[in-house]
């Protein structure tokens, strides 16, 4: 099968138990952390069956992710102390943000979220005692405790409050000087999410905001972040930052706007959807 000619988006089916038997395979391989890669092959894809059965590393742990038109995706981790196969190159994460369409940047964040759960819950938290995994769903029980864990994800939401023809922007402490980004926080306890875009808001930069509209959601695989995003309208209070976390914030016009975040992004998503209305509500 032509890799280059399917449409992720709408051929590949999640799962969790690997066909008995199989002609064709593809593999997303995975050491420490980070992606296996062809040299001089672009745009990414991943290794088929041949490739991977001729590739020579030590298996660790091998998952099945679900199929392509029949034809089973696997990631596969091996040991992290090896070395580069020849014609091979290990990759970051951070290496495939906008270098992929989003589709195949999700599948990849899949793959390498679903190893580090294995990875890390290989003994119970509770007892210490070793773990096992189980073909019926994605997890890992404790056959001492009976303590099961599942792969982790953070719920977190990511909202573009606007004041009339303003956006908020806020810089993060860590971030370069001129990069400014939408407001985002992670879900705590007994909250729903709703509470949480109020909460951070107001923590962040002091702001009360009203009539929240939800956009959409995006896996982030940094380095398992569900973010759930949403536009919002300013309602009362002036900035109060949150001196740990951001190092300035600001009202900008939708004409005149900092660096901002790439399209490959929900933050990018969400100050893409307000300059389109509030270009279209400007237009004579």
């Amino acid at each position: 099968m032509d890799w280059q000619l399917i449409d992720l988006g709408s051929e590949f089916i999640a799962g969790i138990a690997a066909p008995e038997s199989f002609d064709e395979s593809f593999h997303i391989v995975i050491s420490d952390d980070e992606v296996l890669t062809i040299d001089g092959v672009y745009p990414w894809r991943p290794l088929d069956q041949d490739q991977w059965r001729w590739l020579g590393l030590d298996v660790i742990a091998s998952h099945y992710l679900g199929q392509i038109n029949n034809v089973p995706v696997f990631t596969n981790e091996v040991d992290p102390e090896a070395d580069n196969p020849e014609g091979y190159e290990f990759m970051t994460l951070w290496s495939f943000v906008s270098q992929v369409d989003p589709q195949l940047f999700s599948l990849i964040g899949r793959a390498r979220q679903i190893v580090e759960w294995n990875r890390n819950h290989r003994y119970c938290g509770r007892c210490g005692q070793e773990t096992t995994g189980f073909e019926s769903d994605r997890s890992r029980r404790c056959q001492s405790c009976n303590l099961t864990f599942y792969p982790r994800l953070s719920p977190s939401i990511i909202v573009c409050v606007n004041k009339g023809e303003e956006i908020l922007l806020a810089r993060n402490l860590k971030a370069p000087v001129n990069y400014y980004s939408t407001i985002a926080g992670f879900v705590e306890p007994g909250e729903s999410i709703e509470e949480t875009v109020h909460r951070e808001v107001f923590e962040e930069v002091g702001l009360r905001v009203k009539n929240l509209k939800y956009y959409g959601s995006q896996s982030w695989p940094f380095p398992d972040s569900l973010m759930f995003g949403f536009h919002a309208e300013y309602e009362s209070g002036e900035f109060v930052l949150q001196e740990s976390e951001i190092a300035d914030a600001g009202w900008f016009h939708y004409t005149n706007l900092p660096n901002k975040p790439a399209m490959f992004s929900i933050s990018g998503w969400l100050i893409d959807d307000f300059l389109k209305r509030a270009r279209a509500s400007s237009d004579p």
